[in-house]
């Protein structure tokens, strides 16, 4: 029986899947609390559960939380601010994830519904996995990187900390990106990515530096 609160951070679009994977998981709701630093979130309600304004106080040292976010340096940004308070962060996988028991997760990582994980990859700190992406044998995700729904990493692909990897992206076995950079929704990415570019396209190529 669960004596503690689950803070979830964070009252945007991602915080509703997250919900539902804890709920289809069996996790206790009773406990679960929802935080967001909108002001205009206070006192609102996203499916059923009440929202407190702001995300982190003095309360959550020490506690569980989990980080409900979609943008990558938002996530690093509070997962360092509460990690010196001493609070701890809940990994999330949905029942129906696939997430090979040879694979590693890191610490406050959110594997989605449909999602695969295979055998030897290896995913930092609050990595997101979101619906139905798939991270292939070997491949390494770096902190705080977001993989969004059906985007497929190959075998052997490494990707550094702060990545978006879009929409239904693919990119090829062996590829290597940088941190910071990010990936177009519905590319095919065939060659190394510098860190901080943003590539889009069929194949992807680069549009900019951030």
């Amino acid at each position: 029986m669960r004596t503690e609160f689950l803070y979830l951070l964070g009252a945007g679009g991602h915080s509703k899947v997250v919900l539902d994977a804890l709920t289809e998981a069996r996790f206790d709701m009773a406990y679960v609390r929802i935080r967001d630093d909108n002001p205009k979130c206070s006192g609102e309600s996203i499916i059923g559960f009440e929202i407190s304004v702001p995300a982190v106080t003095e309360e959550l040292a020490g506690a569980c939380f989990h980080l409900a976010i979609g943008n990558c340096s938002v996530r690093r940004a509070m997962f360092t601010q509460l990690v010196s308070m001493g609070a701890r962060a809940l990994t999330i996988v949905h029942p129906v994830a696939s997430v090979s028991r040879h694979a590693e997760i890191g610490d406050g990582g959110f594997i989605a519904a449909r999602a695969i994980v295979a055998p030897s990859a290896r995913l930092g700190k609050t990595v997101i996995v979101n619906h139905g992406a798939i991270i292939d044998h070997d491949c390494i995700v770096g902190d705080f990187s977001h993989i969004a729904p059906n985007a497929t990493l190959g075998g052997n692909v490494c990707i550094g900390s702060g990545v978006l990897i879009g929409a239904g992206a693919n990119i090829l076995p062996g590829v290597h990106i940088g941190s910071n950079a990010i990936i177009g929704a519905g590319a095919v990415v065939i060659a190394d990515v510098q860190a901080e570019e943003i590539q889009a396209g069929v194949p992807a190529k680069n549009l900019k530096r951030k």
